[in-house]
């Protein structure tokens, strides 16, 4: 869901007219900042942190944990997530534009030799392909099973890594298209690390912290920034661990605050002088398609496109914060937002409405919706698959009187009646109208329209001995923080995935199963006594294998 909302989003802002060029006053920021913790109940503390060529600012709300009745600030401590891969880059555009490496290097000439990279018809991964995200790589490792789902990535090890490159194969020609990948810049990092001699925290501290003269920006917390850092909560404001990230330090592991942030802008738009400067424009030098007309890729860094300008940003988010940062070259302007709470909607929204006032921000249904009964033909009719873009589709299936939409890549979610042809969303503020062989998209003030696809495929059920089903009641890790539960609640097996709503899956063979609610089905790995060892979730063109963790 987190990511449905934020192609969505995405696909919207094509559309958008040109829009301000200065940042807006303290008191309209501090204003998102409340509608969004008290308002919309979205968020526990935010800090945003604004840069322009009058200075610096920064505005605050709420606390650093529930009940906690100490102010934000610029100084307070966030973890910072995936902002941390364009950090991973520019040390790799610093070596290269101090001739140590070359950008078209393949990642295998720093690793050991008893590491094997996959390559595709002779080509091999380059540093420059996994910082575009663009190696082929999937987004995560499949072997990747954390024993603390809290923590997920503290027991992923480097030879765990080197294991699944070893054993993997890649399914298209290396740089040809984007995909996003926390293995591939957590590689690029480990990388970049073995050629320096030295940890991924002291590297980027040797390169880019010390130099821009970043001191409250670090992988391990020292005794100042453990004092101020904010207690992350998820998405129910619930207080969740921090992150450890040894093996994907690249990806993910930096801690930060609004305050550093500002000056890591500040060395991006010009207002301070860097020996860094030549790395800093080198990261921004190429762009790349994404799929997306309104969205490109740099090294590490994402453009978005709108009239004549363009926002260059990154996000984060890990079990407890979320984070944005962007900055527009033409206006020189700047801004980052921390957040300790990693809700679905992030804080993403309200960086691009910083930037642009009329991108719009998410909204959340506040309007009394009644379910009414509709009948099962109706209810059948809208059943297939309706393309919104190329490559980004919503699939509508049944289950019973139950109707479910899920967008590509993403989790089931279930849509409600308020007429016959009108449907909404309770997880999110989303409502779908149906037409003849088409429905509308309505959210964020946008309606998007899509025709049906092709018909799913006719899926032969068989009955399996309920003893016999059994054997596949359990939890499988799919990934971190995904979890499949499957029961046998009476003959009947469901499954419900992290977030998800529960529905049956039926047997197609004593192996393979499939859903009707969605076009998704499961082959079950048996092992020599008829219990289940292992799931594979085929979906969307993918398969996704998860190991049984109880």
């Amino acid at each position: 869901m987190k990511t449905f909302l934020k192609l969505l989003s995405s696909l919207f802002l094509v559309s958008l007219s040109f829009g301000q060029t200065v940042l807006p006053p303290d008191d309209a920021v501090r204003q998102l900042l409340v509608d969004r913790i008290d308002r919309d109940h979205r968020g526990v503390g935010i800090v945003v942190g604004l840069i322009d060529a009058k200075g610096r600012r920064i505005i605050s709300y709420g606390r650093p944990a529930k009940g906690d009745k100490r102010a934000l600030d610029g100084d307070t401590v966030f973890e910072i997530g995936s902002i941390t891969k364009v950090f991973t880059s520019l040390v790799l555009m610093d070596m290269a534009q101090k001739g140590e490496i070359a950008l078209d290097d393949p990642v295998s000439k720093f690793l050991p030799s008893t590491a094997k990279v996959p390559e595709y018809n002779g080509k091999k991964i380059t540093l420059a392909d996994l910082s575009t995200q663009s190696s082929g790589l999937p987004r995560m490792p499949s072997n990747f099973a954390p024993k603390d789902p809290l923590n997920p990535y503290a027991d992923y090890t480097v030879e765990r890594m080197y294991d699944f490159l070893g054993h993997y194969e890649l399914t298209r020609e290396i740089g040809s298209k984007y995909e996003y990948s926390n293995l591939g810049v957590g590689l690029l990092g480990h990388a970049l690390s073995l050629k320096a001699g030295t940890g991924y925290e002291a590297m980027v501290k040797a390169r880019v912290l010390a130099p821009l003269k970043m001191t409250d920006t670090a992988v391990t917390l020292n005794t100042g920034m453990q004092a101020r850092i904010a207690t992350g909560h998820n998405d129910q404001l619930n207080p969740t661990p921090l992150w450890d990230l040894p093996t994907f330090a690249g990806a993910g592991a930096l801690r930060s605050t609004a305050n550093d942030m500002l000056t890591f802008l500040a060395a991006n738009l010009g207002y301070t002088e860097s020996s860094l400067a030549k790395a800093i424009a080198a990261e921004i030098s190429i762009r790349k398609p994404t799929g997306n007309p309104a969205l490109e890729i740099a090294y590490a860094w994402h453009i978005l496109k709108k009239g004549d300008r363009s926002l260059i940003w990154h996000n984060g988010g890990t079990g407890g914060f979320r984070t944005f940062i962007g900055f527009d070259p033409q206006t020189k302007v700047g801004m980052v937002l921390l957040s300790n709470v990693s809700t679905p909607e992030g804080v993403d929204d309200i960086g691009r409405h910083i930037w642009d006032a009329s991108i719009p921000l998410a909204q959340f249904d506040t309007k009394e919706r009644k379910v009414v009964p509709v009948e099962t033909p109706v209810l059948e009719s809208y059943v297939g698959k309706y393309q919104l873009a190329p490559g980004f589709v919503l699939t509508v299936g049944r289950d019973g009187a139950r109707m479910f939409a899920q967008a590509t890549g993403q989790g089931p979610f279930e849509i409600f009646p308020e007429s016959d042809t009108e449907f909404f969303a309770k997880v999110t503020n989303l409502q779908i109208t149906f037409g003849k062989d088409e429905l509308v998209l309505h959210q964020g003030g946008q309606d998007t329209r899509a025709k049906r696809m092709e018909a799913a495929k006719d899926r032969k059920e068989v009955v399996l001995d309920p003893k016999t089903l059994d054997g596949y009641a359990g939890r499988y890790q799919l990934a971190p923080n995904f979890i499949l539960t499957v029961t046998n609640e009476g003959g009947h097996l469901m499954a419900q995935a992290t977030g998800q709503s529960k529905a049956e899956i039926f047997a197609e063979s004593k192996t393979d199963f499939f859903l009707k609610v969605v076009d998704a089905q499961f082959t079950f790995q048996l092992g020599a006594d008829g219990k289940a060892t292992g799931v594979v979730l085929h979906q969307n063109g993918a398969d996704v294998p998860g190991k049984r963790v109880e």
